[in-house]
């Protein structure tokens, strides 16, 4: 089997005034489809930047990144966001809702991108928002939902093109055990009955036992790559 995701001699490095900050330093990583990868590390350890290398929101320094066998970096602004449209879905700690669009409405704006007609966009849209329990509440604005129920809105719609990769960049940080607990048994049913591959970023080792494998960065370094033991 083919790996999705390649990361092959990775380096990042910005440039902080006169100052150069090496986020990622020779990084070799590979996530094959249908697993639940979490990525762990300090604040500063390089865990957003391999995040933004594997979501095509940036491009490697040095070394290359392969999405479904494709070298993707040094792909045009333009070409990279097509492939973000069709192949990758996002769910941020932020949730990123519009405030002004209802629950309905903030799931099928995606579909608007990949020019999907309007009944096919609702009809959608509304049958996601049932598989994460909120049919009930399609017609609420962000304002009027809590922030789990916001996560849930952000999941279905980070899943209405049907990805192939879906990126988590700290799913749960806003929200309380609790409610997190719930927001990580959605992940994990979407990867086991769906087969969906999840990569997410968490600094909570209690969030990283969802996922079947971790890897440690530190210093922008990968210095643990393994499976984790039984899953939640």
């Amino acid at each position: 089997m083919k790996p999705i995701i390649k990361i092959d001699n990775v380096c990042k490095t910005y440039l902080m005034g006169e100052v150069e900050v090496n986020a990622l330093c020779g990084v070799d990583v590979e996530i094959y489809p249908g697993e639940f990868v979490a990525i762990m590390g300090a604040s500063g350890s390089g865990k957003s930047t391999m995040m933004n290398m594997v979501g095509c929101l940036d491009v490697p320094t040095e070394g290359r990144v392969f999405l479904e066998d494709r070298d993707i970096s040094r792909l045009a602004e333009s070409d990279l966001a097509q492939i973000r449209g069709r192949t990758i879905g996002f769910i941020f700690q932020t949730f990123n809702l519009m405030p002004g669009l209802t629950a309905l409405e903030n799931v099928a704006l995606p579909m608007i991108f990949q020019d999907v007609p309007f009944d096919e966009r609702m009809e959608r849209a509304w049958k996601l928002l049932e598989l994460v329990e909120l049919g009930h509440r399609m017609n609420h604005k962000p304002a009027e939902l809590s922030g789990g129920q916001q996560q849930r809105v952000a999941i279905a719609r980070a899943l209405v093109n049907d990805p192939k990769l879906i990126l988590a960049d700290e799913p749960t940080g806003n929200l309380d055990s609790k409610t997190g607990r719930d927001v990580m048994g959605i992940l994990a049913r979407l990867n086991k009955d769906e087969g969906k591959t999840i990569v997410m970023v968490t600094h909570e080792a209690d969030i990283a036992k969802y996922a079947e494998r971790t890897i440690h960065l530190r210093d922008g370094r990968v210095i643990d790559d393994g499976a984790n033991g039984a899953r939640k």
